[in-house]
């Protein structure tokens, strides 16, 4: 189906711009919600995902022209690390403003037109959300509390025919000098959120995790293992 609209925050570059990418070539009219303007697409509308107000503004504006939506993905993300003891309370606010509250205000203003489409929603949750680690306090915070809203947003909006779809992927590819062998292309995860988003409508994928396949083996055995699954 040509006809099929989604909104995806977040496109500027890494995962976003390769989901915006696979999802035009599925057919969908992609529109934008973005911190700073594309180098390779003009049309986001620009907005502050700190501030939750002007969030829920953009989203109504980039859907004033439609009646239906039939996909949302949410993958703006702010990636402040520091220990506990020493990262800075702006960076804390950021990262819950960003990777939590504006998912929460996006998704709100636009669950009349998913449910007018019976559409999906996609939330790009992170590896780090149930394996946590040093330095990552505000980042794997907010990304676990993400599967709480996903697993809320799945039971709550069935009844309204609106799927929800959280992906956890691991290391990934994200900056175009990063070169890594052992870490996901950003290809591969828009190519998972495209096979999400056109499962049978009798089917939600919940919750899915995506783990590089090339991973160096870790340095250590046994228990300690764990840290390196």
């Amino acid at each position: 189906m040509a006809d099929r609209l989604a909104l995806v925050t977040g496109t500027n570059r890494g995962t976003g711009r390769a989901i915006r990418s696979r999802l035009i070539a599925d057919g969908f009219t992609v529109r934008c919600l973005n911190r700073t303007s594309c180098a390779d697409h003009t049309d986001p509308l620009l907005v502050d995902f700190r501030d939750g107000d002007a969030v829920q503004r953009a989203t109504l504006a980039a859907l004033d022209d439609v009646d239906r939506l039939d996909l949302l993905v949410l993958n703006a993300v702010a990636r402040g690390f520091g220990r506990l003891a020493e990262l800075s309370p702006t960076d804390w606010d950021e990262a819950v403003a960003v990777n939590l509250t504006s998912v929460f205000r996006t998704t709100q203003a636009a669950l009349p037109k998913l449910r007018a489409a019976g559409g999906h929603i996609v939330i790009m949750g992170s590896h780090a959300g149930v394996r946590p680690f040093e330095e990552g306090v505000a980042y794997s915070a907010t990304k676990a509390a993400l599967r709480m809203v996903a697993e809320i947003l799945l039971m709550e909006e069935r009844q309204h025919g609106v799927r929800t779809t959280l992906l956890n992927p691991g290391a990934i590819r994200n900056f175009d000098d990063d070169l890594a062998e052992t870490k996901m292309s950003v290809e591969s995860v828009a190519s998972v959120v495209s096979w999400a988003v056109a499962t049978p409508p009798d089917v939600v994928l919940g919750e899915v995790e995506l783990r590089p396949a090339l991973l160096d083996p870790p340095p250590v055995t046994g228990l300690d293992r764990l840290q390196y699954v």
